[in-house]
């Protein structure tokens, strides 16, 4: 058997951000269900740790294995690495492999900015401005392809960053002037002006004070993974219309919503996911804020790797 490879080159190749998160709303518009894909598996590994996301579709299955190593950064390695295999659903055939680390990197904005895109569509009292302020807290690889996918959205929009190390901040800047985005460094105090806020850190405690988001604003938060970590307070939680990526891996995994209410509470209020929202369930309340919050999900790397695998297999 050949097993085709496709390299972090050639993933991102296929992907580019318009493509990525058009593919994210069609698959939301057909047959995927956030609430049927399982939940992701994690085993320890030396000096870090395995995570393990199987999925399964009608045409095709996947299973994405990448290692978590923290200490990598200060050597000058790679925190995340992985493989993505992809195999036939008629018969279960492995029919591709590629970079999963490139994959995560791309599907993840991807998926945000579907959401945040999505939302800013939505019915609203506020028609949202097509030059918006957008405020990113992260500064990492994440941060960088948020703006890349953002300004795919919106191309006339303002972009500041905020990080933890100022250096890291200008040396994104300078990268995203080479590509024709123009972005400054940021602060907390800019909460209040940002018509989008992209939360794509791996803090484990909230980020501002909840209350300072405008009520017009759209606010993503996606860097925070388990019920022990956070972007977001309680308060902008109970505040804020809410959208989940999928209900059934927010109550497993989002420590953003599970503090501020119980499971039990939110099995209640039911709130959107990201199939209703692409499907036009949703509407934003008057004077509230909306929030969408993920954890990452294994359909989602199962849809980009589909459009890799049928972009190159010919």
């Amino acid at each position: 058997m050949s097993l085709s490879y496709f390299d972090a080159s050639e993933v991102r190749s296929s992907l580019p951000f318009d493509r990525a998160i058009s593919a994210i709303e069609e698959a939301l518009r057909s047959d995927i269900d956030p609430e049927e894909d399982g939940p992701r598996l994690f085993a320890p590994a030396p000096k870090g740790e395995f995570l393990m996301m199987p999925t399964a579709g009608p045409k095709y299955s996947g299973f994405k294995v990448v290692t978590i190593a923290p200490l990598n950064p200060a050597n000058g390695e790679k925190k995340i690495q992985g493989v993505y295999l992809l195999f036939d659903s008629s018969n279960l055939t492995p029919i591709a492999a590629m970079d999963g680390a490139e994959l995560t990197s791309i599907r993840t904005p991807a998926t945000t900015l579907a959401a945040v895109k999505n939302i800013a569509e939505s019915p609203s009292v506020t028609p949202f401005t097509d030059t918006p302020n957008v405020l990113v807290f992260g500064a990492g690889v994440q941060g960088l392809n948020h703006i890349r996918a953002a300004h795919a959205v919106f191309p006339r929009a303002k972009f500041s960053i905020v990080g933890r190390r100022v250096e890291r901040v200008h040396t994104l800047t300078n990268q995203l002037r080479t590509e024709g985005i123009i972005a400054r460094v940021g602060q907390v105090g800019d909460v209040p002006n940002a018509d989008v806020i992209l939360c794509v850190t791996s803090s484990t405690t909230p980020l501002f004070d909840g209350s300072l988001p405008a009520n017009h604003a759209i606010i993503a938060s996606v860097g925070q993974h388990g019920l022990d970590a956070r972007e977001i307070d309680e308060t902008l939680v109970r505040r804020a219309d809410i959208v989940v990526e999928g209900r059934g891996s927010s109550w497993r995994e989002s420590g953003n919503l599970i503090p501020a209410r119980s499971v039990e509470e939110w099995k209640e209020i039911h709130p959107a996911n990201l199939k209703d929202l692409i499907n036009g369930q949703f509407k934003r309340s008057h004077g509230k804020p909306t929030l969408y919050t993920g954890v990452g999900m294994a359909w989602e790397d199962l849809v980009s790797a589909a459009v890799v695998y049928e972009d190159h297999r010919g």
